[in-house]
């Protein structure tokens, strides 16, 4: 399987990236060993968590995702095998978005000690904090990369001008840029990337990996009226998408699937990998057939008039 490079200097993937958000929710430790044995040995190698997953479960406190990952990791003796992308900055108790150099410098070594690594490939700030300036939060990251437990860094969830202000930071102050962005973006949710913010990355080389790539579960076709809603625990989330262009977009994907013998999820993961700036999206599975299913968007080529079908289906 051919690898992407992410950025100008980060760690070379696979033009899918497991999405750790499910591992301690709606995947149990066995279940989340099997995806990713499975995912691994399909030729794949980026996992992505965060230290917040998955405190949104009751009765869980976040770090249940990272602790799952490491120990797959100390079972199978798979560290040298997989890029581990992990996030800093949510809440996980101290009440707020939070990228001081302090709480940064405390959350790492938790993250590490989850994990079970020494180093991790590519560490994100997860949300922005206008409350501390980017040449401090970059300040820690240097530090981190200087200590050998950080290889790259990255952000989340930052608009062009946010981007553009850290970059400039790390270029006036001589400090580590991010090389990778995480934006949420698919077939339905395109606003907030392309236009000027996938203009500023193509421009400065910055790899970008996608979440929500299947718009919640949406673009998998199985939410189609309200009453589908109930189908998963995840189901609820998909209902802003029942209206008429989410329909129309639903309608392109079904005809695009036929035509290539395909699921719909597979035929939107493809649209995302072959679309201008996209390193990889982010894709979560909860059973070795989901994740068939998503790993074989990495070998489904999207013809010319597929990518316009899809294009002029999902414009806004």
């Amino acid at each position: 399987m051919q690898k992407r490079t992410l950025g100008r200097t980060g760690p070379e993937i696979a033009p899918l990236v497991f999405g750790g958000n499910v591992f301690g929710w709606t995947a149990d430790e066995k279940t989340s060993f099997d995806l990713l044995d499975r995912f691994v040995d399909a030729g794949f190698n980026a996992i992505d968590t965060a230290d917040v997953y998955s405190r949104w479960v009751p009765g869980n406190s976040g770090g249940e995702s990272e602790t799952i990952i490491g120990n797959w990791l100390k079972a199978r003796g798979s560290r040298d095998k997989v890029v581990l992308i992990t996030k800093v900055g949510s809440d996980i108790g101290q009440g707020r978005v939070d990228l001081s150099p302090l709480h940064i410098e405390k959350a790492v070594e938790a993250s590490l000690k989850r994990l079970q690594t020494d180093v991790i490939d590519l560490y994100l700030s997860h949300w922005p904090d206008p409350t501390v300036p980017h040449a401090e939060t970059l300040g820690a990251y240097k530090r981190l990369i200087e200590k050998g437990k950080v290889r790259h860094i990255g952000a989340s969830n930052l608009d062009a001008g946010q981007l553009k202000a850290a970059l400039d930071a790390a270029d006036h102050h001589g400090l580590p840029r991010y090389e990778a962005l995480q934006p949420a973006y698919n077939l339905y949710d395109r606003s907030e990337f392309d236009g000027p913010l996938r203009d500023l990355c193509m421009a400065r080389g910055i790899g970008v990996i996608s979440y929500y790539g299947l718009a919640k579960g949406f673009l998998s076709g199985k939410y189609r009226s309200k009453a589908d809603l109930g189908k998963s625990t995840r189901g609820s989330s998909a209902a802003s998408y029942l209206n008429e262009r989410g329909m129309r977009i639903l309608a392109a994907l079904d005809e695009v699937s036929a035509a290539h013998g395909v699921t719909q999820a597979q035929v939107a993961l493809a649209w995302i990998m072959a679309r201008p700036g996209i390193t990889a999206p982010i894709a979560s599975a909860t059973s070795l057939d989901q994740l068939d299913s998503l790993t074989g968007a990495a070998s489904l080529h999207l013809s010319v008039a597929d990518m316009k079908r899809l294009d002029t289906a999902s414009a806004p």
